[in-house]
């Protein structure tokens, strides 16, 4: 099975740590000091583990677990698994009970690598008692094997058997926005195209590059732009602490390539916006040299100053959003991706950007549209299919191959792509006109406003559901601004209902008073909303909201 002329992330890994092995690859801050680990560093503890993994003589390709937030040493684990011949699955360290038993059981986990947890987390009252946990450095304390002490008692393993590109290296179970979790095989062939395609021809990123880590490493996204892009190209990799010392982390990192989802680049938007007096604010709009400084100070602030190359992805950015960021001198670009697709498949060109388009298929990668509209995919980082789901994995394919992505979509004169829902996403109106939610939540942008619902089947109107800043939130307490708030918000509502079809016109909006998160189930780990989520809390008090007669509503 081994053929030592494929090429995979772990042949990469082994080039970068004889060709630059003193050379730093993951820096991990911890409590406000810094450990860097070098290439060589790196791999002569992965190697060590690997050695103490094929001891226990579990069968090839067994199913080994890493639970817990982005580290250093998470990276040195799936580097571990894999020398050892098995396979890596990721978890979420804010999953509940019933989904760590139902992934420990559905993919047969012979044993767990417990990292990094928030605060508080009741994860280890979860562990099943029948699977070994090693524990990696930064872990809980708890009756476990500790990554140090295995390490120290091994000696490097020296005979690594290479993988071949079609073996099955991973297996990411999706968060999913409604249903129990799939999960998505991919190879150390779908893994490390990826990162041949997107980071090196398009992005070109090499070892002068830095990244930061901070979106959870057990999603794809995270794991293609970061831990791939890091293997392939060399990329020195910066971790992110604590929410806390987020700025401080991405300004020790002074990433050349970021990645973030519009919640985050919205948060930045806001801060920088209740940080700067409103005559500083009308100065990073004029082309004057005081507001060119200003503008540079604003990235310097942000971390951003370094970076050349910025996305935006899982959901679109409002444009008075977008044109924030281009103004200062940051052209945001949209990217578009599923987990089966190990993430992104279109990326927009830089200087070629169409707003709401989320740009073109990345070279090598097949995109058309069904008759119905349901962008299908086909390329060399598709997934094998979901694990024990054969006939789930033959219903998302077509007969030729591609990838029903789920999502609807049209293409413009370019290629471009522009996402306009998803298939099974619209509602109907009591009236029978369907609606779909997207595009009209898209297009609310407000100062305050962190995420959007539309939503109402079986209502005369659609409403939109809103959840508000810390900010925002905060503002709701004097009376003054609570007041100005809903005049901004009905007068956006009026100017939204303008542009929609009568079906689509919003009739009310509401300020929800709950904190959509993901540790309250109503965000994936990626902040993505989870429709059904929410609606299951709301609809029920759609018919009082109706009657009350006010298009703003303070829940």
């Amino acid at each position: 099975m081994n053929n030592n002329n494929s090429t995979t992330l772990l042949h990469r890994f082994l080039h970068w740590e004889a060709n630059r092995p003193d050379a730093i690859y993951l820096t991990q801050p911890v409590a406000g000091q810094v450990h860097e680990y070098s290439w060589r560093q790196v791999g002569d503890q992965a190697r060590r583990m690997a050695t103490y993994l094929a001891a226990l003589q579990l069968p090839a390709g067994s199913s080994i677990a890493i639970l817990g937030k982005n580290s250093a040493h998470w990276i040195m684990a799936d580097l571990a698994i894999w020398m050892a011949g098995h396979v890596s699955v990721p978890l979420y360290p804010t999953m509940n009970a019933d989904t760590l038993r139902y992934i420990v059981d559905h993919a047969d986990i012979r044993l767990l690598f417990l990292g990094r947890m928030e605060p508080g987390s009741s994860i280890q009252q979860m562990l099943p008692a029948e699977v070994p946990v090693i524990a990696l450095p930064l872990a809980p304390e708890g009756d476990y094997r500790q990554w140090e002490e295995v390490c120290a008692a091994n000696d490097p393993l020296q005979d690594i058997l290479l993988p071949d590109p079609d073996q099955l290296a991973t297996i990411i179970y999706t968060s999913g926005t409604t249903g129990t979790p799939k999960g998505v095989m991919h190879s150390f062939g779908s893994m490390h195209a990826y990162a041949s395609l997107a980071g090196g021809d398009f992005i070109q990123l090499g070892p002068d590059d830095r990244l930061l880590s901070y979106l959870p490493l057990a999603h794809a996204a995270e794991r293609s732009s970061v831990e791939s892009n890091s293997l392939c190209h060399g990329v020195q990799v910066f971790f992110n602490d604590t929410l806390e010392t987020f700025t401080q982390d991405l300004c020790r990192a002074r990433p050349s390539m970021f990645i973030s989802m519009p919640r985050l680049w919205t948060k930045f938007y806001q801060a920088i916006c209740t940080r700067l007096p409103a005559e500083q604010q009308a100065l990073l709009a004029s082309p004057c040299e005081a507001g060119a400084a200003l503008r540079k100070q604003v990235l310097v602030m942000l971390g951003l100053d370094c970076t050349r190359i910025a996305f935006t992805g899982s959901a679109p950015l409002p444009l008075e959003i977008v044109n924030w960021y281009r103004n200062l001198g940051l052209e945001l670009l949209e990217v578009y991706g599923m987990s089966e697709n190990f993430c992104y498949s279109h990326y927009s060109r830089p200087g070629q950007v169409r707003v709401g388009y989320v740009g073109q298929a990345l070279p090598g990668v097949r995109c058309r549209l069904s008759e119905d509209g349901e962008v299908l995919v086909d390329c060399a980082t598709r997934m094998l299919g979901y694990y024990r789901q054969p006939a789930l994995t033959a219903e998302s394919m077509t007969a030729d191959g591609y990838f029903k992505t789920g999502d609807r979509g049209v293409l413009d004169e370019e290629g471009r792509l522009k996402i306009t829902g998803r298939v099974k996403e619209l509602f109907k109106t009591d009236k029978g006109k369907y609606v779909a939610p997207v595009p009209i939540e898209n297009r609310i942008a407000h100062r305050w406003v962190e995420a959007v619902c539309v939503t109402g089947p079986g209502q005369p109107a659609p409403f939109a559901l809103l959840m508000l800043s810390p900010e925002g939130r905060d503002s709701l307490a004097d009376t003054h601004a609570r007041h100005q708030l809903q005049c901004e918000l009905d007068t956006l509502r009026e100017r939204l209902n303008l542009d929609l079809e009568a079906h689509e016109r919003l009739g009310y909006v509401v300020v929800v008073n709950d904190l959509w998160s993901i540790e309250n189930g109503f965000l994936t780990p990626t902040l993505k909303i989870k429709r059904d989520v929410i609606e299951s809390r709301y609809l029920g008090q759609a018919g009082q909201w109706l009657a009350s007669g006010r298009t703003v509503i303070f829940e």
